[in-house]
């Protein structure tokens, strides 16, 4: 989505639209797919030379159980919130950036293209590790079976360090 320069003012203007977003395995945890595109609303305003930028996106997604290993879908949801100050560079970019400029965002050009920002905003917002529900038990380490849709057959005791906790009684009143 690219909102040209000149539509942005000081009053505040609201904007719906979907995005399509491509994750690679390098740029998560885990490898995401995005059945469909996300949708994203987002509220932007000029206050001098800044831009500022207030929004939420929400998609479906998809990818491994990091337990169980199993696909499941899952929901992105993120509010953010950007600011954009024009390039301080823009004729001369051998200059350094000083320590002030280096948390900020710029903009060059008439246009602000902002796939690049939902895009890493998706990014933020995904789990580090998807799971098909919070009770998933996963896979028997000793044999590889599921344990959610059966029972271990495995006789291994187990690791021998957590053998103290295999004692210990809990009064739960």
């Amino acid at each position: 989505m690219k909102i040209p320069l000149s539509r942005i003012d000081t009053i505040p203007r609201e904007t719906r639209f979907a995005e399509t977003v491509d994750i690679v395995r390098e740029e998560a945890s885990v490898a995401v797919r995005f059945p469909s595109p996300v949708q994203v609303d987002v509220t932007y305003y000029r206050s001098g030379r800044e831009i500022f930028f207030h929004g939420r996106l929400k998609g479906e997604a998809e990818a491994e159980c990091s337990r169980c290993l199993e696909d499941c879908g899952f929901v992105v949801e993120k509010s953010f919130d950007f600011v954009l100050t024009p390039d301080p560079l823009p004729t001369n970019k051998n200059m350094e950036l000083t320590a002030d400029e280096m948390g900020l965002s710029f903009y060059t050009g008439e246009d602000i293209d902002l796939s690049p920002f939902v895009r890493e905003q998706t990014l933020l917002a995904l789990p580090l590790r998807p799971l098909c529900s919070e009770n998933c038990r996963g896979l028997c380490p000793d044999c590889g079976a599921e344990l959610n849709r059966t029972t271990c057959g495995c006789t291994s005791p187990g690791d021998p360090r957590m053998a103290v906790f295999r004692n210990l009684r809990l009064d739960r009143s």
